[in-house]
């Protein structure tokens, strides 16, 4: 009731008096939105300064006006102006050119080395691995394991390798241990050629040779559960229990799922540390 009053109130003031005074009709100094002079038809300032760009009438909230022809049209945000209208959509030439822009910037852009992927699935697969609910499971991702590791950058090497795995799954170690010296011969950072060598050796009764092999596997590859094991059991069967357990154990925290191994740790953890009391 009492707002239906105070705007009626204005109207007829604005019909009697037009020219009301800045400080009758707007509160501090503002202008006259019905002035002749267009210098006084804006109100207050505008975000950016400009005159001219706040309509303000008693009562009523600040009401925004045109400053440009092409000014954005309320509530049409990036797409609507005066001037301008709808953005013209792109061609298909155009869409074309921004295509092969865009895939030459990507092209363009560091490339992950063969190492450095390497390196992330091998991690990713040791993860899962000590996760293995199963000797099953366990089993699986190791052989996934062994296949990354049976891969280097060499083809040469790559193939003498693969003829070496053969002579030994056919028991032909004189062949097998040919092979694997020219493999290292060729790449003697390769740390799964060391490893085939030194099982090869081990199944010729080169226990010595076996284990400085087996030495040299973890040194360029700390993660080889597989040469862990066989050092930490050729080491117990020289009489170093000690240091074979240290082995043994880092091979179980890598694949716990080998019971066999597991086993032979807890026989000589009571052998070597004696049991708790």
């Amino acid at each position: 009731m009492r707002s239906h009053m105070v705007l009626s109130l204005i109207l007829i003031g604005l019909a009697v008096s037009p020219a009301l005074s800045s400080s009758a009709a707007f509160a501090a100094g503002r202008a006259d939105p019905f002035a002749d002079d267009p210098q006084q038809q804006g109100g207050d300032d505008g975000p950016d300064g400009l005159p001219g760009t706040i309509l303000q009438y008693p009562g009523m909230p600040p009401l925004p006006r045109g400053q440009d022809d092409g000014a954005q049209i309320p509530g049409l945000g990036d797409q609507g102006t005066r001037a301008g209208g709808l953005k013209p959509s792109q061609s298909p030439q155009e869409k074309a050119q921004a295509a092969r822009a865009e895939a030459l910037k990507r092209a363009m852009m560091p490339q992950k080395t063969h190492a450095q992927i390497r390196a992330e699935m091998l991690d990713s697969l040791f993860k899962n691995l000590s996760k293995a609910q199963d000797s099953d499971e366990a089993d699986g991702i190791a052989a996934a394991i062994e296949r990354v590791w049976l891969q280097s950058d060499s083809p040469t090497a790559n193939l003498l390798m693969q003829r070496g795995v053969a002579a030994l799954g056919g028991e032909h170690l004189p062949l097998a241990l040919e092979l694997f010296d020219r493999v290292l011969d060729l790449d003697p950072n390769w740390a799964e050629a060391w490893a085939k060598r030194a099982t090869t050796r081990l199944l010729g009764g080169d226990v010595d040779g076996a284990i400085a092999d087996m030495r040299q596997v973890v040194k360029l590859e700390p993660r080889q559960f597989a040469a862990l094991a066989a050092l930490g059991m050729a080491l117990h069967r020289q009489g170093f229990d000690k240091e074979a357990l240290s082995v043994m154990r880092k091979s179980l925290a890598l694949d716990p799922q080998q019971p066999q191994l597991k086993d032979l740790v807890d026989k000589l953890s009571v052998e070597v540390e004696g049991r708790d009391i």
